[in-house]
């Protein structure tokens, strides 16, 4: 018996070019290739510690959401307050990087696609937006992320010695795992929204995939 083919899966297939262009961006291709310029990375490393703080209220509210709008035998909320839980990590992990590569965190100013983006989350923040369509962000954002870091942790990749903890975090077989769990409630909730959420949801989706392609631009010196 063949396996249905989930919303989530239809919609990867559908904007593959877009997918591909965010989690095998040239920033990327530069460190699994090990030519990447470190004033780069430095500046991916300061302003992505920008774009983490603004994500934790996003993901806090993607936690009231699933509160309220979702079946309690699914763990929804279980899964996301632990997405909650690493981000606590996740911000100690940039200070320390932050001070190993001598980036001040203070005075990093955030740049026009950091602050898109991060107003992009905010507007996600509202109540008025569904639990479906705010787990569609939250589950691209966390994915492309991993996606984009397991790549360069491929056998042929050539990835700095320096860079691998980086990637590790992100690239790492529990964070996939992580983001299968969030893919599998995205993919409960769209079997049975409606039409107009689908739309909404999918539009969101392209929203995050665009706004990715621009972080990393800005992060590889591209306008």
């Amino acid at each position: 018996m063949q396996a249905k083919i989930t919303v989530t899966e239809t919609w990867l297939r559908k904007h593959r070019h877009l997918y591909d262009g965010a989690t095998r961006h040239p920033f990327i291709r530069s460190i699994r290739d090990g030519n990447i310029d470190i004033s780069a990375f430095k500046t991916w490393l300061g302003q992505d510690y920008i774009f983490v703080r603004a994500f934790v209220p996003f993901v806090a509210s993607v936690l009231t959401k699933a509160y309220k709008g979702s079946d309690d035998a699914n763990g929804d909320v279980e899964v996301i307050l632990g997405g909650i839980a690493a981000l606590h990590d996740e911000i100690s992990w940039f200070k320390k990087e932050a001070f190993k590569w001598g980036v001040q965190l203070s005075s990093i100013v955030p740049q026009k696609a950091n602050q898109e983006y991060c107003r992009f989350l905010e507007s996600l923040i509202s109540p008025e937006v569904e639990y479906t369509v705010a787990a569609v962000a939250f589950w691209a954002i966390e994915t492309i992320y991993q996606e984009s870091f397991a790549h360069c942790l491929e056998d042929d990749s050539k990835t700095p010695p320096e860079l691998k903890e980086t990637c590790q975090r992100w690239g790492n077989e529990s964070f996939g795992e992580y983001c299968n769990s969030l893919r599998n409630i995205v993919d409960r909730q769209l079997e049975k929204a409606s039409d107009d959420v689908i739309t909404k949801a999918e539009a969101t989706l392209l929203r995050v995939l665009e706004h990715e392609v621009d972080f990393w631009n800005m992060s590889h010196g591209r306008t």
